[in-house]
């Protein structure tokens, strides 16, 4: 008896999975023969996204990310050739290995399609809430985390914009975690306080964002990318919470900088930071930021080594050396 009513649970999960695979499939557009109505089916889509976010990869590593098999990765790498949208080149350590790059044309393919996709997304959360919004993601993110066997409450997090409440808590946070760190005093905190309202009093959402890690439902990082000038951008108060380190957030929230930049046209990303930093300087170095001047100055009742790092962006959609 029991045998047959774990087998019938077992099927109603099964069915229940199947029948969202089906829904979710359909919402989203997956089984029309051209994705969002492009030239590309959604393999092909799939292998131009990592060709444009992986630094010249081989067709092994392509296959092995993708799970593809090598005939048919071959046969869309080849039509991609032919169309003007990938080259290849030798490997300098194995002439029998290829490595492929997006072509400008190719470049330009990429972002019409990623273009489309982020819009397809922003219609399908358009009519819901905030509150909608947080539990769609919270649900993906857990059938992420049980399916990649990472434990939900453990290593998961989630990002997202800025809502009712979280720039007070992006100063509040830093004034409290900077004291007891770095001893830093009061000044500080009106430091932040300033940047961060300006930001709420008159940022361009299509130039600027602010994005907020989260996780257990829990505010656990934040960062900032800020107009400097028409090409200049500036990425600001970057913080990840002590009990969310090591879970590579930080590197998240500078990837999505530097993503967004690359999307909103800008042609450099500039920051300002301190020595004393350690953590965050070696999140700007492994990004490919390079250290442009130091400069000694006494601020929030410190003496401190200013420093002023810069990342140059190749154009819109092109990926970075560590994409």
């Amino acid at each position: 008896m029991s045998t047959t009513r774990g087998a019938g649970r077992a099927d109603e999960r099964i069915e229940a999975i199947r029948r969202f695979n089906r829904f979710y499939t359909q919402r989203i557009g997956v089984l029309r023969p051209r994705l969002l109505d492009s030239a590309f089916s959604l393999t092909e889509a799939r292998v131009l996204y990592e060709l444009a976010h992986r630094a010249a990869p081989s067709a092994g590593e392509l296959r092995r990310e993708l799970d593809l098999d090598a005939g048919y990765l071959s046969r869309i790498l080849g039509a991609f050739e032919r169309r003007g949208l990938i080259t290849r080149a030798p490997s300098p350590n194995d002439a029998r290995r290829s490595h492929f790059s997006l072509t400008a044309r190719g470049r330009r393919a990429f972002a019409s399609l990623d273009r489309e996709a982020r819009e397809q997304i922003a219609s399908l959360l358009a009519d819901r809430s905030a509150g909608e919004q947080h539990r769609l993601l919270g649900a993906m993110q857990a059938i992420e985390a049980v399916l990649e066997n990472r434990p939900e409450g453990d290593r998961s997090y989630l990002l997202r914009p800025h809502r009712p409440g979280d720039i007070g808590w992006v100063v509040q946070r830093h004034g409290v975690l900077y004291a007891q760190e770095y001893g830093w005093d009061e000044t500080f905190e009106g430091f932040v306080a300033d940047i961060a309202g300006r930001f709420l009093r008159s940022h361009d959402p299509s130039r600027e964002r602010c994005w907020i890690a989260e996780r257990n439902h829990e505010n656990v990082g934040c960062v900032f990318l800020v107009a400097h000038s028409a090409t200049v951008a500036k990425l600001r108060l970057l913080l990840v919470e002590p009990s969310a380190r090591g879970l590579g957030i930080g590197t998240r929230l500078v990837d999505e900088c530097i993503r967004f930049a690359r999307h909103a046209g800008y042609r450099k990303v500039t920051l300002w930071t301190n020595s004393v930093l350690r953590a965050a300087r070696r999140i700007y170095e492994e990004a490919g930021f390079r250290l442009l001047a130091e400069e000694p100055h006494h601020s929030f009742g410190r003496d401190l080594v200013g420093q002023t790092w810069e990342l140059a962006l190749r154009s819109a959609n092109a990926p970075t050396a560590r994409e």
